[in-house]
């Protein structure tokens, strides 16, 4: 499974999704034939995703562990399966898998990974939270954290900044978004009171309408990683007035859960360490999706703005992990992590996410 060529260009995302139908594929993938079921979410059914997997697969094989894959064009079905045991894996968003294993999905909480230096977004720390916090989740040690009840995470892979997408570059203030329609997902409760928090108008979204809504100007502003911005054609609802806010709101995952009665023992250690291992290759594209948005679409802040965007979401990701839609001690933990990584920042001498 290389995650750096194959990693979904278009899949897993938060915005992507915006491009699937409905139905599941339904066909086991004739390279892994018996052994535990896997449900992929791969908007094209047959595309990247599907061919990652694959390679996983494949990996895994050489482990002595036999995976079946069954491909999906919509991860809302993926995830409908796993829950009701039609599959015995699935691979999807942090934010679908929270409900199975809350604490590595806290990983995808706002704001969860960013770090602000000197009133600028340090891209490079932000993404050594993720580093790291993959690392803790793939120690033989960490039982305590990937395990909840029958689920056991399997792996986590960085898919990118979700970054702010506008049609008018004068909303470059959270003051300025104000009254404007932002697109929330309708299964993600926490993000409409976070955009609702600013002032703004959420509206609610799926899988078959997020990114159409934003292209056809049904909404001022959509969150989406940068590696979506061609496959969607994102700059046609950007138009010739709109531009990228350079503030991640969040680091988005691609995260792997299973049942493990259904596995072999070992199973989950294995594959933890194989998307581990894989990290800087994911990266690679990543950076790559970054580099595809022209320069002259991004909009920065001012450091100072950028100092107060961080608190702002600081304060929303307590409010919501107290509202109980993340989870604390996976809180309280990236948040020890970003410390280690920025122990200069103000944060680290408060109580706040000390649960």
């Amino acid at each position: 499974m290389k995650l750096s060529t194959t990693l979904l260009p278009c899949a897993l995302s938060l915005a992507c999704i915006g491009t699937a139908s409905a139905a599941p594929s339904g066909k086991p993938d004739a390279r892994t034939e018996g052994g535990s079921q896997f449900c992929v979410f791969d908007p094209i059914g047959s595309g990247e995703t599907h061919r990652a997997m694959q390679d996983y697969a494949l990996a895994m094989l050489k482990k002595g562990h036999t995976v079946q894959l069954k491909t999906y064009v919509d991860e809302r079905v993926a995830v409908e399966d796993f829950r009701t045991g039609q599959c015995d894996g699935v691979m999807a968003t942090g934010l679908r898998t929270r409900p199975y294993v809350p604490f590595s999905a806290a990983l995808d909480s706002v704001g969860a990974s960013t770090i602000v230096r000197n009133g600028k977004i340090d891209l490079k720390a932000s993404y050594e939270v993720v580093r790291q916090f993959v690392n803790v989740m793939s120690s033989p040690k960490a039982t305590d954290f990937i395990v909840a009840g029958p689920y056991e995470l399997a792996g986590i892979a960085p898919l990118g900044a979700v970054y702010p997408f506008v049609n008018d570059r004068n909303i470059d203030t959270l003051e300025k978004a104000a009254g404007k329609r932002v697109a929330a997902m309708d299964y993600d409760k926490a993000e409409a009171q976070l955009i609702q928090r600013v002032g703004a108008k959420p509206v609610a979204a799926d899988i078959s309408n997020f990114s159409t809504m934003f292209n056809n100007g049904l909404v001022d502003v959509i969150m989406a990683p940068a590696m979506v911005y061609k496959p969607l054609e994102l700059y046609k609802g950007i138009g010739t007035k709109g531009g990228v806010a350079r503030f991640p709101v969040v680091i988005l995952t691609g995260q792997a859960i299973i049942r493990s009665a259904k596995f072999a023992k070992g199973f989950g250690q294995d594959s933890r360490d194989y998307f581990a291992s894989q990290f800087d290759t994911a990266m690679a594209v990543v950076a790559k999706g970054d580099r595809e948005i022209p320069e002259k679409l991004w909009i920065d802040s001012t450091p100072r703005d950028n100092e107060r965007y961080a608190l702002l979401m600081r304060q929303g990701r307590v409010l919501m992990a107290e509202k109980g839609f993340y989870d604390k001690k996976g809180l309280k933990l990236i948040k020890k992590i970003r410390c280690s990584i920025h122990p200069e920042a103000s944060e680290c001498t408060e109580l706040t996410e000390n649960w």
